[in-house]
């Protein structure tokens, strides 16, 4: 008994031996500290002035990693001419003055109100009406507008969603919140600040210029109906719009000015070597631009660097999304490959929201993303995986990143509800498996604010090899998934499955 005991030992550790062996001679393993480090120095040098989309330093980035998919021997994706897929950007100015009255009382504008949509208005006598949270939602039956008459009239509503005190949903829900009051013709929309974060932060954001996909299928933020948003006054104020009893409104705004803006996606395609399995995609993500210099930027600044570099947000993702893009370029794996680098992250998703509606390779046809993304690490014994349980590839997660002794931790900060504030979410809104790669972190510590968005976050602060194992953890990772015969799937529950079911049915 002892004889086939040991006999068994020797023969599992024979294979675990070979197969540890079959993947040390793949590219990923051979990836160099140098060629990491290399490309990351350039993409967050002062050169690219952090990279805000639209900005030189953006293009130049995109040009840059547009020149390695070329020499690596990516296709042009169908449909395209150049490894780019320009967006429609506009830059959206807000009115330089504007005015906010309740019953004769004057409002300070930008103290107490912004402006956020709607073409040049002015009118002194309109009547209000208040319509709970503004919200129409079929599935649950609530109609806010129900019974009201709003045509005409100024309608006031609550801030957010009933029952949702998630600032994500509360900021998703403003377009759709400014239809319905355009629909039920409403003549400007005033929405009354009740949310858990100061309202210097929220204006802050929101009262400034901003970049925006230009739709010619929806309302522009410089046409359509006035949409204000006020800080909450005192509730003698509000009290004759809330009880339904006559107010006069005046509202009067100089308009949005807006302007054309260039800033591009960046793909490319690898075939892959199964007959059969080349037929599906996995995408590759990672956002190249960052939030830019001075005043655009996310933290303090001075005289001395103004530059937010965002080496770890997200120079490390795409260092590590081209990685990848090299690796399978040695060496194909079964299934075909996408890398695709986006812009517009730091201005809410939109690079990859517009890829997802636009997609150039159809969605059903691709299996997975993996996103690579992170605010930064505290821990270089860690990778976090968000989203780690939810697809049925855990075992495929931990071989990626044990095999380059790292230990693979699922979100440790759910409260951050970082899964969703990163580009994965925008495939996974649309029913694709999805994962968010980030760098080793335990909680959001002060070593990890000190860098986050800051001047600070340079290449010079990073440990490179660290960087390396990342970057070769993420490849193997990814030739894994794009190996596996098991396609990912949602598991039973998750809030994506069911997005997951209308988009590939029975395939």
């Amino acid at each position: 008994m002892k004889k086939i005991h040991l006999f068994i030992c020797l023969l599992l550790a024979s294979t675990l031996a070979a197969q540890t062996s079959q993947e040390a001679k793949l590219p990923e393993f051979q990836l160099q500290k140098y060629e990491v480090e290399s490309a990351l120095r350039f993409l967050a040098s002062d050169d690219l002035q952090g990279r805000r989309t639209g900005s030189e330093g953006n293009n130049i980035a995109a040009r840059f990693l547009a020149s390695q998919l070329e020499a690596l021997g990516y296709q042009k994706a169908p449909g395209l001419d150049s490894y780019y897929q320009s967006i429609p950007f506009q830059k959206v100015n807000p009115p330089e003055a504007a005015a906010l009255s309740i019953d004769g009382q004057a409002l300070t504008f930008k103290e107490d109100f912004v402006v956020l949509g709607g073409a040049a208005t002015n009118f002194e006598d309109a009547k209000a009406v208040f319509a709970n949270y503004g919200w129409v939602d079929e599935a649950t039956g609530q109609d806010d507008y129900k019974g009201l008459k709003v045509k005409g009239k100024v309608v006031f509503v609550l801030s957010g969603l009933p029952g949702e005190f998630n600032p994500q949903a509360t900021f998703k829900a403003m377009k759709l919140k400014r239809k319905i009051a355009t629909e039920n013709g409403a003549l400007a929309l005033v929405e009354i600040y009740k949310l858990p974060f100061p309202w210097k932060f929220f204006t802050s954001y929101f009262g400034k210029s901003s970049l925006q996909v230009a739709d010619a299928n929806e309302e522009g933020v410089s046409t359509g109906i006035p949409y204000i948003w006020m800080k909450e006054p005192n509730e003698t104020m509000l009290e004759p719009i809330t009880k339904g009893k006559k107010a006069k409104i005046g509202i009067n705004n100089n308009g949005f000015a807006t302007e054309a803006i260039s800033s591009q996606n960046v793909i490319g395609i690898l075939e892959g070597s199964d007959p059969e399995l080349k037929d599906e995609y996995v995408l590759l993500s990672a956002h190249y631009d960052h939030v830019g210099t001075g005043k655009d930027g996310g933290g303090a600044f001075t005289a001395e660097d103004s530059i937010f570099n965002g080496a770890r947000d997200n120079a490390m993702g795409v260092v590590a999304l081209m990685s990848a893009a090299q690796s399978f370029a040695q060496l194909r794996p079964k299934r075909s490959v996408i890398i695709l680098a986006v812009t517009g992250e730091e201005l809410g998703l939109l690079g990859s929201s517009y890829y997802a509606s636009h997609p150039l390779v159809p969605l059903d046809k691709t299996i997975f993303n993996l996103n690579s993304d992170g605010a930064g690490y505290n821990d270089t014994s860690l990778i976090v995986v968000m989203g780690y349980g939810r697809t049925g590839i855990d075992n495929l997660l931990h071989q990626g990143i044990e095999s380059f002794g790292k230990e693979l931790v699922a979100d440790p900060a759910p409260e951050q509800n970082l899964f969703d504030r990163s580009d994965n979410v925008s495939f996974a809104a649309k029913g694709v498996p999805a994962l968010c790669f980030s760098p080793g972190f335990k909680t959001f510590d002060e070593v990890m604010m000190s860098r986050y968005h800051q001047v600070s976050d340079d290449a010079d602060s990073l440990d490179f090899d660290y960087l390396l194992k990342f970057c070769q953890s993420f490849a193997f990772t990814a030739r894994l998934i794009a190996n596996n015969p098991q396609k990912p799937i949602w598991v039973e529950g998750d809030k994506y499955e069911a997005a997951g079911k209308a988009l590939y049915g029975d395939k």
